[in-house]
Formats: structure tokens, sequence, C-alpha cells
């Protein structure tokens, strides 16, 4: 008959938090930053009880041997970035949210990850606040991440609602108030100011035609990025003599706005050449760009490169964001624009 053993529970990464975890009797413990000599402390107290509490401890006489067993804002933390996960999806995959999250409640994190939920209160939140005041964040950008968005006290609302904190809580941290302007040690910042239109007719001579045509529009129509890289034939309406774009994804589509593009005689004229395709594909594609640009090289004197058989990065049939924005800051970096 084979030797029963028991297994040590395992000492893990929870990536979400970067806490160390380990799972005993089908609860995770969280011992505080991972790899740190705290957590692994921890670690080594809670396996130790759990040996001695044998085989057959069940799951209440495990959590009895094991102290300081209060809901913790580690815990909290990870239980909502999990939540996060699955709530902030668009088009099956995370939304911007999530990462927001994280650089918002890493703070957090750092300086009361081990303490109890429920000595959690206002000054804690100011401490955190404070901490972000001197990692020289702006005012409008500290506001959105404790008071404005409520990124930091959401979760804690979240933990209310799903009855894992206690409601008076959340009712305290409600009481700290947005930094004023002029009133605090935070970093202000001015206005956004338009591009020169110099500096952008300085780049379009260093951009493909995609890029250039997508500059250009915004230029003609302020859309936003991830609408003009988003265009699609089916999305305009040519019925009238003024086009409408109307985006299939937009960033306030999840309040129930419809967003409303009009393209006049010029958007036109740069959108038309890229209609003769079919209706749900892109307008503007960087895989197309990098036909049209090796074409151009085989015709010149300075034939395209041998290109690899499994190359690490393949050109898309659209352009994202990050990739839109590459391709303009290459572009300033050629015409001698700081970015």
């Amino acid at each position: 008959m084979p030797k029963l053993t028991r297994k040590l529970p395992s000492y893990r990464l929870h990536k979400s938090t970067g806490n160390a975890v380990v799972t005993l009797a089908g609860r995770d413990h969280y011992l505080g930053l991972h790899g740190s000599e705290e957590s692994l402390s921890q670690y080594k107290r809670l396996i130790s009880e759990w040996t001695a509490a044998g085989p057959a401890a069940s799951s209440a006489s495990v959590t009895a041997a094991c102290p300081g067993n209060d809901l913790r804002v580690c815990e909290l933390l990870a239980a909502y970035l999990d939540h996060a996960k699955g709530y902030y999806v668009k088009d099956g995959k995370p939304a911007g949210e999530t990462a927001n999250i994280k650089d918002a409640t890493r703070p957090l994190q750092a300086l009361y990850g081990m303490t109890p939920v429920a000595e959690f209160g206002p000054t804690a939140l100011k401490a955190v606040r404070q901490q972000l005041v001197k990692a020289k964040l702006s005012r409008t950008v500290i506001n959105d991440r404790i008071n404005r968005i409520n990124r930091i006290r959401r979760v804690f609302k979240w933990g209310v609602e799903n009855e894992l904190v206690p409601a008076n809580i959340l009712h305290g941290l409600q009481a700290v108030g947005a930094l004023r302007q002029g009133r605090s040690e935070a970093r202000e910042t001015g206005p956004v100011r338009p591009v020169p239109e110099a500096s952008v007719n300085a780049i379009l001579s260093h951009v493909t035609p995609q890029v250039r045509a997508m500059i250009e529009l915004q230029q003609l129509t302020g859309m936003r990025p991830n609408e003009v890289t988003a265009m699609r034939p089916i999305d305009i309406d040519r019925s009238k003599p003024t086009w409408i774009f109307r985006p299939a994804r937009h960033k306030t589509e999840h309040h129930g706005i419809e967003r409303t593009i009009y393209l006049g005689p010029k958007a036109q004229a740069i959108v038309a050449p890229y209609l003769l395709r079919s209706a749900e594909a892109f307008l503007f594609s960087p895989k197309e760009a990098v036909k049209q640009l090796r074409e151009r090289l085989k015709r010149g004197n300075n034939p395209p490169k041998k290109r690899r058989i499994n190359p690490k990065r393949v050109a898309g049939h659209r352009y994202t964001r990050r990739s839109y924005y590459r391709a303009i800051a290459r572009a300033c970096e050629r015409a001698g624009i700081e970015v």
C-alpha cells in the first residue's frame, strides 16, 4: 500500500496585487509583499500551525489556529481586482480601467496591505493621498484616483455591497474631500493645449498614407484616436451630402450615449479612397501600409530586406491607439520634433 503524504501548500504570487498567498483548508491567506521577509516569515508560521493541526484539520480549526483572520486590505484588493477583470471587459478583452485601478491602488497595497479593513479610515486614506503627492503626481490625477473617479473608494464600496466591509468604513472614507487648486502641495498642471499646426504639418511627409489620412481626419473632425483607427465602411452613413460616422465602439457607449461624427467634403475626400473594401474591414490597415511600402522599395533603388520566416511582430489589419501613437512618435523623431 503506498504511503500517504501530506503535501505542503505552496507559497505563491497573487499577480493582481503583488502579494504572497497560501491556501490552507480552502481559504487564501495573504502574507504581504511577495518575496519580502515579512511574507516568508508569515508563511513559515502558518505552515507550522497548519502542520501541527494534523491531517484531519477542518477549515474551521485551521482558521482558529491562524490569528488575524479579520479581512485585510490586501485580501479585499485581491477580491476586487478579480471582480474587475471580469467586469471591465470590452470586446472580450480587459478594458483600460483595470490597469487604472491597479495604478490607483498600488500605494494602498504598499502602505496598508496587511491592515484589517475595519481599521482603515479617513486618516489612512489621506496618508495614501499624501503618498501620491510625494510621487509628484498632479492634483487632478490624485483626485481621480481618490475622489473624482473614486477608484480607491470604489474598492470599499464594492466590499460593502458584497458584505465584506462594514458600511461605516465607506461612510468615513466619503468624508475625505478632493484637493483644491492652490490649497495643497500637489503639483498643478496647465490646460492641455492643441499641437501647433506647423508641427503637425512637419511630420506628414514622414508617415504612411494611412497614418497621414488619420491625422488629417482628426484635425477636421476632432474624433478620438480609438475612433479614427476603428473606422469601417459599414459605420459611415453616406445617404446625405454630409456623411455621418457612428463608431461601433466608443468611450461613452456604456452610458447609453450615441457617438455621431460628421464628415464634410474635405473629410469625405480623405476617406473615399479607403472605402473600396468589404463593409466590415477597417479603413486604415498597417498590413496594407507595409505591403505598399515594400512595393515602393521594389520599384526604387533600395530593395526591401529579405523577410524573416517567423517574425516576432506581424502587421495587423487595423491600427490600435498604441501603434498609431508609435507611428506618430517615430515621425516626430525623423522631423526633429520633441514628443
